[in-house]
């Protein structure tokens, strides 16, 4: 649960931190998926493809170039937090399945302390590239991706004493772990380039 609050990780020490974050991406890229198939109609084999969704927004007409790069900057946060909130999803699911399979509370605790430690070894090299605005654009992406808020899960899996030290620490750099996704309000055009990033169209 930790890559929940990982993304604020000495993001205050460094000014230069989110020139430098630009300049080293890393990640999965979100490509355009074709899927091509057979079907049976009438005796005859019909080849088909199966494509990813195609979004069509009308422009954006952006009334300075501040906004414009406003934008550019959103995109490039996008590409950069949405595959570890989708993987933060991934391990949300595989360890709540592998907690049903543990017998008692004891071992289900031992589990979860491991799952702890290896988010940390492994995500904490990641999330101290991340800018403070990206830290905070993946818990909302996280909440997008699972339904449910960081503070939510963490409590679930860790416990409300856990949750409140994550929570604290998120406060102390002027975030939120309670912070939920509004795709239909104020997080419609985070949303539409979401969309857009999934497709490969941006």
């Amino acid at each position: 649960m930790a890559v929940m609050t990982l993304s604020l990780y000495a993001q205050q020490t460094d000014p230069a931190n989110e020139s430098k974050a630009d300049d080293d991406p890393f990640g999965p890229t979100f490509m355009p998926m074709v899927k091509v198939g057979k079907v049976l109609e009438g005796g005859d084999s019909i080849q088909y493809m199966e494509m990813n969704n195609v979004y069509v927004y009308p422009p954006i007409s952006f009334s300075s170039k501040k906004q414009q790069m406003a934008f550019n900057r959103l995109v490039r946060n996008v590409k950069r937090v949405l595959p570890i909130a989708k993987e933060a999803r991934t391990i949300m699911m595989e360890t709540a399945e592998f907690l049903e399979t543990l017998p008692d509370k004891k071992s289900k605790e031992e589990h979860m302390k491991r799952v702890e430690k290896s988010i940390w070894k492994e995500y904490q090299p990641k999330m101290k590239k991340l800018t403070y605005s990206q830290g905070k654009l993946l818990i909302k992406l996280i909440y997008r991706e699972s339904h449910s808020s960081s503070y939510n899960m963490i409590q679930a899996f860790l416990g409300p004493v856990r949750a409140g030290f994550y929570q604290a620490f998120a406060w102390a750099f002027g975030a939120s772990l309670k912070k939920e996704y509004d795709p239909e309000g104020v997080d419609r055009l985070t949303e539409r380039v979401v969309l857009m990033v999934e497709a490969g169209q941006l």
